[in-house]
């Protein structure tokens, strides 16, 4: 596991200008590999290239040093992540009378491409981002996982070509910062993240999951290409028994291949579904009793703790319990929101970085239960989006507005709970008759409406998802189109951005076996919805298949997810920080906002008039962003 950098410039501008240059980007990144770094250069006189990155030492601890180059010298690798089939690709490559130097996984990238060319990249099951230099093409190309695990920046300048692991290193060799993309904006106040291929700011853009980079040197060009991927063969299914039976076999083995480690692994243990089955399934495999780690919550309200211990009593597991408080949380607010190096409004980042913090003490790799609720169905959201199918064929449109105008105040919340009330609320705000409900489902932030007003006319952007609505090119009708716009939306810009950087800012390294692209070939092209969601029981073949394993009915309790009470740190320890970004002269001097519209908002949820968590939450990462980048930076 690394964080990986890079620069193509036009003319030769000398090894130690590439050095030094790759040198300040690594250093931004050291809490990612801080076990060593590696670089590589080249000079021509229509170019020069250089590739650098920052190891920690997972696989090959003694020969897995990075960069490697192929025996004739004419390819080079840097690479980020883990490749789980690699000892079957690396045996195959051997039958084929390819010799190996070292037993890393990055050597084995590198061969198969030397023998398959850019046909090797669909053959990877994993999480990476690599970059290949081929001096006998003039190419590079930088390569993204089908998930879009780890993350890729870029940016084209008019003489540099830069790329990294993480924005920081980007911004630090720029002679500039950029100024603030508009569509990016409007993005993130819906959706409260970023997804690729936009970042923040203008010029510099993220990789799209399963997709390659492949540029010309010498024509300092590139062009974005998605990876044609290879699954295993389809799994002849005879009926639901058979789907379960597959389903467990699959599971097993997408949790075994994601346990190859040459240091010791544990896993995050909540007491949810998804973390309990792949802890169950860890210590089924392994002859000694495996690490399990959670966190609880002094707030009750928001402590689950009492459902993994039941776990780690039954898998007999070594538990590690962190019980974590509001000090605990907010002391550590600054340095995990602004290594997200944009903004980032999902508040369980916070315990996310807590929990890995604290797990890194004692191992360097921990399996997730990330990627179960998009592979299996396991989301309240995919209800909610089958009850407007409904709801809009019977209830008219005009109708509708009198039920929304009453709702609003009567299911009005003055504090930070996420109860009935709260969904309901969220669910008829959401309601639209256009077809693409969905997409106002996933943005937790404002509706559209509402960004119109908070935005100023000259930044507000409308329609502004359309982009992914155009490329998923689906308008969020069934299940499966749910999860496949979850899979380019909230998982690769949410949910998998949070897991990596809270995760390396603690340099451990966190693998998701449910992300495994058989397994989501599996779920979304050969299994009926029905085996999904059957009825008001989501994961409904998954708990199926594990069910055995666990005291009756343990799969099916609720299970309320990484809560963090924001909501009423605003109103209390973080409460003149956020009073402080909406001073009149503050904004007025920003030019974004609606002056009147953000003190209204800010105000009524500080004086419990209503409760706004996730907008004022949104706005108060947005701004400790801004004043980190366009204030601190000021002369």
């Amino acid at each position: 596991m690394c964080g990986i950098n890079g620069l193509l410039s036009k003319g030769n501008i000398g090894k130690e200008t590439i050095k030094e240059k790759l040198s300040s980007m690594n250093d931004k990144i050291v809490h990612r590999g801080p076990d060593e770094d590696g670089f590589y250069t080249d000079n021509l006189d229509e170019f020069s290239i250089g590739m650098a990155m920052r190891r920690l030492s997972i696989i090959d601890l003694s020969t897995g040093q990075q960069p490697i180059l192929s025996v004739d010298k004419q390819k080079v690798i840097v690479f980020n992540g883990e490749i789980y089939n690699y000892r079957a690709l690396k045996e195959t490559l051997i039958n084929a009378g390819i010799v190996f130097y070292t037993n890393s996984d990055t050597e084995v990238i590198l061969k198969l491409y030397e023998k398959e060319g850019i046909n090797a990249f669909s053959m990877l099951d994993g999480m990476f981002v690599f970059s290949i230099y081929d001096k006998t093409l003039n190419k590079i190309f930088i390569v993204r996982d089908f998930f879009g695990e780890k993350p890729l920046y870029y940016t084209q300048e008019a003489n540099d070509f830069y790329w990294a692991s993480e924005l920081k290193s980007i911004i630090k060799v720029l002679p500039q910062i950029p100024s603030i993309s508009i569509e990016a904006l409007n993005i993130y106040f819906q959706l409260t993240y970023i997804p690729a291929p936009f970042t923040i700011y203008n010029r510099i853009s993220k990789l799209e999951a399963n997709n390659f980079i492949e540029y010309d040197c010498q024509r300092f060009s590139y062009q974005i290409k998605e990876i044609k991927q290879q699954y295993k063969e389809n799994i002849t299914i005879s009926g639901f028994g058979d789907a379960v039976s597959q389903t467990h076999n699959l599971v097993q083995q997408s949790i075994q291949s994601r346990t190859v480690s040459d240091v010791p692994i544990g896993t995050f243990l909540s007491g949810g579904v998804d973390s309990s089955i792949i802890s169950l399934c860890v210590a089924q495999q392994t002859n000694s009793k495996i690490d399990t780690f959670s966190i609880g919550f002094e707030k009750k309200a928001f402590d689950e703790s009492d459902k993994a211990r039941t776990v780690a009593k039954l898998i007999n597991s070594n538990h590690h319990e962190f019980i974590i408080g509001e000090k605990d949380l907010t002391e550590n607010i600054e340095s995990i929101l602004l290594n997200f190096d944009e903004p980032f409004a999902d508040s369980s980042a916070l315990a996310s970085y807590l929990v890995a913090y604290k797990t890194a003490d004692f191992v360097k790799v921990a399996l997730t239960g990330d990627g179960g609720d998009e592979v299996f169905g396991g989301y309240n959201k995919y209800y909610m989006g089958k009850l407007n199918r409904q709801y809009t064929n019977f209830v008219p449109s005009y109708i509708h507005n009198s039920i929304q105008s009453v709702a609003s105040r009567a299911l009005a919340i003055k504090d930070d709970k996420r109860g009935l009330r709260f969904k309901l609320n969220k669910l008829i705000k959401a309601i639209n008759y256009s077809g693409d409900f969905y997409y106002n489902i996933i943005s937790l932030g404002f509706q559209e409406d509402e960004l119109e007003q908070l935005l100023l006319e000259s930044l507000f952007k409308d329609k502004a998802l359309n982009y992914y609505k155009d490329k998923i090119n689906n308008k969020g009708q069934s299940l499966t189109d749910f999860r496949n716009i979850d899979l380019h939306l909230s998982l690769e810009g949410d949910m998998l951005v949070k897991v990596d950087r809270t995760s390396m800012l603690s340099s451990l390294e966190c693998r998701s076996p449910f992300l495994s692209k058989d397994l989501w070939h599996f779920t979304t092209q050969q299994l009926p919805e029905s085996y999904l969601i059957k009825g008001w029981d989501k994961k409904h073949i998954l708990k199926e298949a594990f069910k055995e394993y666990f005291p009756s009915g343990f799969l099916n309790k609720s299970k309320q997810g990484f809560g963090v009470p924001v909501g009423d740190w605003l109103r209390g320890p973080i409460k003149n920080e956020l009073l402080s970004y909406v001073q009149p002269d503050y904004l007025e001097r920003q030019k974004i906002f609606n002056v009147e519209l953000v003190n209204k908002l800010v105000t009524d949820h500080i004086n419990q008039k209503i409760d706004s968590t996730f907008k004022v939450w949104t706005f108060y990462c947005f701004q400790k962003w801004y004043k980190n980048i366009y204030e601190s930076n000021k002369n």
